[in-house]
C-alpha cells in the first residue's frame, strides 16, 4: 500500500471554522491532563462538527509533544468516514462543511483515508496498491556525491553511464555564503527565508533526478542500486585520547551538504509506486576499487587509475559500476544459498567479498 498527499485549492472561506478548531485545540490542551480526556460533547457549544472536532481533540488531548497551540498549522481534518468520492464525476464531497473539491487532475487512487483544510488548501491524503517488483534483467549503480555531479549512475549490462544534478553543489555554496553574510548583520528572519527557498530548490532537483531514475530503470526493466550509508556521518568522527570526539569539521560539510537521504526517500517512494526494485550494497571499497579487475587503485579527485591493470576512468563512474556489480551479486545471492553453504555474514558482505576476492583471484590466475 502506497501513500500520497495531493495540495489543492480548495477556494473555500473557512475562517469561521478555523477559529472554532483553534478554540477547541486550546480547549483540549488546557484540559488534556484532567481525569477524563476531552470528547467532542465537551466541545459542542464551539459548533463544529462532531466528525471534524474529534480529529482536533485526538490530536491536542493525545500528544504530549505539542505545548502550545500554532494557530497558523491548526487545520480541520475530515476524516475517510465523512468523505464522499464520485469516481465518474471527479468529484470529492467533503460531508461535514457541504462542498465539494475537484479531482480530474489527481494521479489514480484507490481510497482517500482524509482530508486537511487550511485557509487556502486541501491536503488529500490517498492510498493505492502498489505494483508487483518484478524481477530485473539490468542493473544501474548510483553513486551519490557532495562534489560535481551529485549522481553518477552505470548500467552494468549496456555499459550506459548518466550524470545528474551538476548545479547542486553551487546551489549549496552559494545559500551558505548568502546565510553567512546575513547572520554576521543580525538578519535572523533573512535567514530563514534564504533557508526555505534553498530547501525549495533543494527538494525540486531531489524530485527531478529522482523521477528520472526510476522512469530509466522501469524503461529497462532495471533494479536501482544504492549504497547503504546508513551511519556515513559517524564516519566523520574520531575520538580524543580523552575519550571525546573530534569532527573533521571539512568532511563533515561534505556529508551535510546535500539532501541525499531524501533523495534516497523520493526514489525509494517512486520506485515502489511502478515496481522497481531497489538494491542497498555495503559501500565499502566501492570508491577505491578497480571495476574491472577488483584491486585497489589509486583515487586523486575525480581521477581513477589500476595500477594492476591499467583502467583509468572517472572515479564516479567506476564506483558506479562497482555498486552495480554488488547489486547484481545481491540479488542472485538468495538467502537459501547462504544457510545450504553454512554463510553466517550479512547479505551486503557476502557480495561484497564475491566481488572484489573473486575478481582479483581470476586476474591473478590469468
Amino acid at each position: 500500500m502506497i501513500i500520497r498527499t495531493y495540495k489543492i485549492r480548495h477556494h473555500q472561506d473557512l475562517s469561521k471554522e478555523l477559529d472554532k478548531a483553534i478554540n477547541i485545540a486550546n480547549f483540549a490542551l488546557e484540559n488534556r491532563n484532567s481525569k477524563k480526556l476531552p470528547t467532542s460533547a465537551d466541545v459542542k457549544h464551539f459548533g463544529l462538527k462532531s466528525a471534524i472536532s474529534n480529529q482536533i481533540i485526538r490530536k491536542y488531548a493525545r500528544n504530549k509533544k505539542i505545548k502550545n497551540v500554532n494557530i497558523r498549522k491548526v487545520k480541520l481534518t475530515i476524516p475517510n468516514q465523512a468523505i464522499k468520492f464520485n469516481k465518474n464525476e471527479n468529484l470529492i464531497q467533503v460531508v461535514p462543511l457541504k462542498f465539494f473539491l475537484d479531482s480530474s487532475y489527481l494521479p489514480t487512487f484507490d481510497k482517500i483515508n482524509q482530508i486537511e483544510l487550511d485557509k487556502h488548501w486541501a491536503y488529500i491524503s490517498t492510498s493505492f496498491d502498489a505494483p508487483k517488483i518484478y524481477n530485473p534483467t539490468e542493473f544501474i549503480g548510483v553513486d551519490r556525491n557532495a562534489t560535481g555531479h551529485i549522481v553518477v549512475t552505470a548500467n552494468l549490462e549496456t555499459g550506459s553511464v548518466g550524470k545528474y544534478g551538476k548545479k547542486a553543489p553551487h546551489v549549496s555554496k552559494k545559500y551558505k555564503s548568502i546565510r553567512r553574510n546575513l547572520q554576521k548583520q543580525g538578519k535572523l528572519n533573512a535567514v530563514k527565508i534564504i533557508k526555505d527557498r534553498e530547501s525549495r530548490i533543494t527538494k525540486d532537483i531531489n524530485h527531478k533526478i529522482s523521477k528520472h531514475l526510476v522512469q530509466v530503470a522501469k524503461n529497462s526493466q532495471a533494479a536501482i542500486v544504492l549504497e547503504n550509508l546508513k551511519g556515513i556521518r559517524k564516519n566523520t568522527e574520531k575520538k580524543s585520547k580523552g575519550g571525546g570526539k573530534i569532527y573533521n569539521k571539512k568532511a563533515r560539510h561534505t556529508v551535510s551538504s546535500w539532501s541525499f537521504y531524501q533523495l534516497q526517500q523520493f526514489i525509494e517512494y517512486k520506485a515502489k509506486k511502478h515496481g522497481v526494485p531497489v538494491i542497498y550494497v555495503d559501500p565499502h571499497c566501492t570508491s577505491v576499487a578497480c571495476a574491472k579487475c577488483g584491486h585497489i587503485g589509486s583515487r586523486a579527485g575525480k581521477h581513477f587509475e589500476c595500477p594492476h591493470c591499467g583502467h583509468v576512468e572517472h572515479a564516479d563512474v567506476n564506483a558506479a559500476f562497482n555498486i552495480a556489480f554488488l547489486g547484481k551479486a545481491m540479488f542472485n545471492l538468495t538467502q537459501n544459498e547462504m544457510c545450504e553453504t553454512g554463510v553466517t555474514d550479512s547479505p551486503e558482505k557476502v557480495a561484497t567479498k564475491e566481488r572484489f576476492v573473486v575478481l582479483r583471484t581470476s586476474t591473478d590466475l590469468s
